[in-house]
């Protein structure tokens, strides 16, 4: 979101706001006012516009509200990017609850699909041509032990994105996806210190060595490699690009 506002876009950022649900950790959720704390930073560092709205991701009511509120206050939208996600929930496959699955496949796959569907609706009727971005993984191109669900969703994603691709084009909207590798923050937090757990690791320090001596570009990704690839495809200079799923893991994943 600091990029984008950086670049000039007027940025609305949405999150569930509370927990709700017996598998959804208050840990990875933003409230309403830490929200609002994350607009006025990007506010302060960039100069720019960001503005917040409290959407769960899977239901349609709240996505149909937060695409027709944006439109509303900003007067059209040109970019989403499809960034919710659940990945915390770690354990073997025979072990894997009901509920546990459905929580991470409505988050990260629904919801990206609400998304698609609505916003890209709004797109078609201004005339806009949009650009969607989908945050995926590159657990979307490799299996993940103790990932079923997480890699499940990430895998539909890629199928997502392209169905939508060709779908949109017409429209002029470009569909495509990013596959980060592990980051230090947010899911990517939790599942290092998953893994740190399963190779005896001391400390967190030792995970990131770890992980890093495994990429060929010697470091874990960080948020802004990210970032800069939403962003590159959500320019002018991606227009002719649609229906990709992008590595940004720094060489560990090629295909």
């Amino acid at each position: 979101a600091r990029k984008f506002a950086a670049e000039g876009a007027k940025v609305v950022l949405t999150d569930i706001g509370k927990p709700s649900g017996p598998n959804l950790s208050a840990d990875n959720i933003g409230t309403s006012a830490e929200m609002d704390e994350v607009a006025k930073g990007i506010r302060n560092a960039t100069g720019g516009t960001a503005a917040t709205m409290i959407c769960d991701v899977r239901s349609e009511d709240d996505v149909k509200r937060c695409v027709a509120d944006t439109v509303k206050q900003f007067g059209r939208l040109d970019i989403v990017v499809n960034n919710a996600g659940v990945g915390y929930i770690m354990k073997p496959l025979t072990e894997f609850a009901l509920d546990e699955w459905d929580l991470v496949l409505d988050v990260n796959l629904r919801g990206p699909f609400l998304f698609l569907k609505h916003a890209g609706a709004a797109m078609i009727a201004a005339k806009t041509p949009g650009r969607f971005i989908n945050i995926a993984s590159q657990a979307a191109k490799s299996g993940a032990p103790s990932l079923i669900a997480y890699s499940s969703s990430k895998h539909g994603m890629i199928g997502l994105t392209r169905t939508a691709a060709i779908e949109l084009a017409p429209h002029g909207i470009t569909v495509n996806a990013v596959c980060p590798n592990h980051v230090t923050t947010g899911l990517g937090a939790k599942q290092n210190e998953f893994r740190g757990t399963k190779i005896g690791a001391k400390t967190m320090d030792d995970v990131i060595a770890f992980r890093s001596a495994k990429i060929p570009l010697g470091r874990v990704g960080l948020p802004e490699d990210t970032a800069n690839a939403c962003a590159f495809l959500a320019s002018d200079e991606a227009a002719y690009i649609t229906g990709e799923a992008m590595n940004v893991s720094g060489g560990e994943e090629m295909h």
